[in-house]
């Protein structure tokens, strides 16, 4: 009887725990929903990779490039808030060390310009959860800046299957970079089981931004590519913009310092420093709004569910799982709604395997309800682009990109992440790339050369199977997507 109530007791503790960690209030300023405020100088950026049927790769890299100029030229301040910042990556492929050159880059600049200040945060999964060290970050610490690793246990638990467990048993001993004996899949350092253990509560700071001082002002990058060479080949896009709309990304990210008890002064400093006074003689070129984690649902179902007959959606996503959004979709073309959809087959990630979920089984969905689909044509690297584009009848055209996949994990409040919308006419140099890199993305026909993306034939899964899997898998946190 005694062993009976014992059970019970841990159980509804377990459950207790994985019901507060789901649910419970959101660390201050985190869910960021920026104001819609004039959008200033704004170019979008674009990483292509193209394989042409001869065999021929073609990389055409803008992203990390236009970092790179804005590190190198920046005279106060610079912050760098990235996913990923780590050197792994299959052997068998040449990439491009981006971990390496922005360590390099920060560290010249620093050393050009002493009193420049330089932040960096990042997510922890780059030491494996305190488990080992990060080479990159400790070259930035030795040369005077500072690196921080976003604190993850105050964010809600997106898999609380296992993360009740883990807060029961397994958070309290902390971690130790020198204790490692495990194989670690990001590094060749070995590292802990305890990293292992964190790594299952499958959450993370996934943004991806760049701030830096460019002139009297500040210009950002907002993108979905990230400094790690792994990533170098993959597809993505970012936006570099001036205006008010920085200042709220400022105040963004002061929550994630904030949160895991960074230094937020020099960020405090631009906010007041930063004018949001604007001159009415000067033309904008739009309208921008800095979104973070559920604010980007909610733009993105205004966005679909707010496109008439003869608009045009346009959707590039590595990931795509997220109910609402499915559905959303689907009700657009029943409306009359003209739609395209491109997607990462999700077939391989860094050299290993992959089973296709979410993308296929959410292809299945959309293609039997009449919606075109096409798979980015990938030979190793990734279709990592998240935009969302609305052409409207009235001459406007509204872009969503930054970091976040539409799925439950980036879209409700447990990874963070950071997207920009804009709303910009539609023939402006903007809108007009935007469109230019859909369209060559989307592009089909036997003779194509470079062959960009396939039919939808390529990679369909039609397994009910499969399909509840994904389903149990989005609705539960028991995945990686």
């Amino acid at each position: 009887m005694i062993l009976k109530f014992l059970i019970l007791l841990v159980l509804l503790t377990l459950v207790g725990v994985g019901l507060y960690h789901t649910n419970k209030p959101l660390p201050p300023g985190i869910s960021y929903r920026g104001a819609a405020v004039p959008l200033e100088e704004p170019v979008l950026l674009t990483d292509v990779t193209r394989h042409y049927q001869d065999g021929r790769d073609e990389k055409d890299h803008e992203i990390f490039n236009e970092v790179f100029r804005l590190v190198g030229q920046a005279e106060e301040f610079i912050l760098i808030d990235m996913f990923l910042f780590n050197s792994a990556k299959p052997e068998d492929v040449v990439h491009r060390p981006l971990a390496q050159q922005l360590t390099e880059a920060l560290l010249a600049r620093k050393s050009e310009k002493p009193e420049l200040s330089i932040t960096v945060i990042s997510d922890p999964l780059n030491t494996m959860y305190g488990g080992t060290t990060s080479p990159w970050f400790e070259a930035l610490r030795n040369g005077g800046i500072p690196v921080v690793e976003t604190a993850l246990r105050p964010l809600r638990d997106s898999n609380p299957t296992w993360s009740a467990v883990w807060r029961l048993c397994c958070q309290w001993f902390g971690n130790n970079p020198n204790g490692g004996w495990l194989k670690n899949a990001l590094g060749t350092r070995p590292v802990t089981v305890r990293s292992y253990l964190a790594l299952l509560n499958f959450k993370a700071n996934h943004r991806k931004l760049v701030i830096a001082d460019e002139g009297d002002s500040l210009r950002a990058i907002v993108t979905s590519a990230n400094p790690h060479d792994g990533s170098s080949r993959h597809s993505n896009l970012g936006l570099s913009f001036k205006g008010p709309a920085v200042v709220d990304l400022l105040k963004s990210e002061r929550a994630v310092l904030a949160m895991s008890a960074g230094d937020a002064r020099g960020l405090e400093d631009w906010i007041s420093r930063a004018s949001v006074v604007e001159d009415a003689t000067s033309p904008k070129a739009g309208r921008a709004a800095v979104l973070t984690e559920s604010a980007i649902l909610d733009r993105a179902l205004e966005m679909i569910r707010g496109a008439i007959e003869g608009d045009k959606l346009n959707l590039a996503m590595f990931y795509l799982s997220h109910r609402d959004i499915v559905e959303a979709l689907i009700s657009a073309a029943q409306r009359g709604v003209s739609l395209r959809v491109l997607l990462d087959a999700n077939n391989e990630a860094f050299g290993h395997q992959k089973s296709g979920i979410p993308n296929r089984q959410v292809a299945m969905e959309l293609v039997r309800a009449g919606i075109p689909v096409r798979w980015c044509n990938t030979l190793g690297e990734q279709c990592h682009t998240k935009l969302l584009m609305l052409d409207k009848k009235q001459d406007t055209t509204e872009l969503l990109l930054g970091s976040a996949n539409f799925t439950r994990r980036n879209l409700d409040d447990l990874n963070l992440e950071t997207d920009v919308w804009i709303s910009v006419p539609n023939q402006s140099p903007v809108a007009t790339k935007a469109r230019g890199f859909f369209d060559e993305q989307w592009q089909k026909g036997p003779a194509d050369d470079p062959v960009i993306s396939q039919p939808y034939e390529r990679w369909a899964d039609e397994s009910r199977l499969r399909y509840w899997r994904y389903r149990i898998m989005e609705a539960t946190g028991l995945s990686t997507f």
